[in-house]
């Protein structure tokens, strides 16, 4: 398989580890701080022409982009199998939301409106303006589809971006700026820029030219990142940390919260900010969904990525397998599912523990892993006081045949995407984004534009 090369050189290289197998896939080099500063700085200069782009060319080039990665999706869910551990059904999707987001906001540019505001003595107008170059820190569960959510809006608003994947999933980000390219995409609008993220994201913070930072990743960094662009009172969009509860009310469809619970918990091993990876049941049925669940974990397809039949794969390193094995080896576990035995991937089980309590690491800490915790409810407001006992606000679910049930409960859970009787959390034409200390922001969905531009407010006097 050929891969993207990188044009930088004097950060060092990260090697790229197949997590299924542990096998060397290839050296990527990386961009030192003089490397980054250059790099911004074209993207600053590509910036001046780009924002002059006419609305309905700027959208043929997003389009002739998506069409570009259409014809690619195949090849980038490859790279996602072997560099990330996806399952191919997953990176597949990943690969077609990539396109989907770029057709989606190709449609902005030419519907990114102001307003007509009425005013005496004259004419009021306002204008979307463009921040400039804006950086993406992009992290490595899901590398292809938030890298899309960034850029896509971004571009379609008229800035430049430059896009720092996460050090150990680099393949698929670096390969998306060579096709960007092939579809016509001026140079230097969209710059992939790999490494580390105490050199180069941290430049994208201080660094004058950029001027928003919009990361995805940890909480921790998360809250570094905001400190460092106050200092300049730089833009910033978090998507950060999360907990997600999984509330099963006693009138619910119990097999179908049951046999659904393991792919809202496990989906890309659980590597994913909005897993419910804590399910709440009502005391009264809190026996019966435990033995409806273990089959549903154990029935789990735990196997190649490559496999058409995977439904989950290795975690990314050997780093966050052992994280997780920790919290495990202290935990009540229930039961587990089957894993991939006899290779030197970072391989775990699908896992459910039971808490001792709600201060129990495994019910408060978010694991990253194939892990969820089961803990019983009295009634409905026992289920919201604990779903909301978390520093997180990401992403939920809720399953109940009461529709007024549903209504109270969503509206009081303090979380920024819910689903009822399903596990969804994403679409991109919907808005996406967390309460509490799960980010700052929102992205996706008709607005993400706004948030890539400066509201610009003009009077024009008739009164001369």
């Amino acid at each position: 398989m050929k891969f993207a090369t990188s044009a930088y050189r004097a950060g060092g290289t990260h090697t790229v580890v197949n997590p299924a197998t542990g096998a060397w896939v290839t050296d990527v080099a990386l961009a030192d701080e003089r490397e980054t500063d250059e790099t911004i700085a074209a993207a600053h200069e590509a910036f001046q022409s780009w924002r002059a782009v006419s609305p309905g060319e700027r959208a043929r080039l997003l389009r002739a982009f998506a069409a570009t990665v259409d014809s690619h999706v195949e090849e980038l869910a490859a790279l996602e199998v072997i560099g990330a551990g996806h399952t191919i059904g997953n990176a597949r999707w990943e690969a077609g939301n990539v396109r989907d987001v770029l057709n989606y906001y190709s449609a902005s540019p030419e519907r990114h409106f102001g307003r007509q505001i009425p005013v005496e003595g004259g004419v009021d107008v306002t204008f979307h303006e463009p921040l400039g170059v804006v950086g993406l820190i992009v992290p490595w569960n899901f590398p292809m589809p938030i890298a899309s959510w960034g850029f896509g809006p971004a571009l379609a608003a008229g800035n430049t971006v430059v896009l720092k994947p996460a050090e150990l999933t680099p393949l698929t980000a670096m390969r998306i700026a060579e096709l960007a390219l092939e579809a016509g995409i001026p140079e230097h609008v969209l710059t992939v820029i790999p490494g580390k993220g105490t050199v180069v994201g941290n430049r994208f913070v201080t660094h004058p030219l950029v001027r928003k930072v919009a990361f995805t990743g940890s909480t921790v960094v998360g809250k570094a990142i905001m400190r460092g662009c106050a200092d300049q009172v730089k833009r910033v969009t978090l998507e950060l940390g999360g907990k997600g509860a999984n509330i099963i009310f006693d009138d619910a469809d119990l097999e179908l919260a049951a046999a659904s619970a393991p792919a809202g918990a496990f989906d890309n091993s659980g590597q994913d900010c909005c897993a419910r990876s804590r399910i709440l049941v009502q005391e009264s049925v809190y026996e019966r969904f435990l033995e409806l669940l273990e089959p549903a974990v154990k029935a789990v397809k735990v196997m190649d990525p490559a496999s058409p039949e995977s439904e989950m794969g290795p975690m990314v390193s050997a780093r966050q397998r052992d994280s997780v094995s920790a919290y495990l080896d202290k935990a009540n576990i229930a039961y587990s599912g089957s894993t991939v035995t006899g290779t030197d991937g970072f391989w775990l089980a699908p896992t459910v523990v039971l808490p001792t309590g709600s201060h129990d690491p495994v019910w408060q800490d978010e694991l990253f892993g194939p892990v969820v915790a089961v803990m019983p409810f009295a009634d409905e407001a026992d289920a919201v006081s604990k779903a909301n006992d978390t520093d997180y606000g990401l992403a939920g679910s809720l399953f109940t045949s009461n529709l007024g049930r549903a209504l109270r409960v969503a509206r009081a859970l303090d979380t920024g995407n819910l689903s009822i009787n399903s596990h969804s959390s994403v679409r991109y034409w919907t808005p996406f984004g967390g309460f509490k200390q799960s980010g700052l922001g929102r992205e996706l969905g008709p607005d993400a534009p706004d948030s890539f531009s400066e509201v610009k407010n003009v009077f024009i006097s008739t009164e001369r």
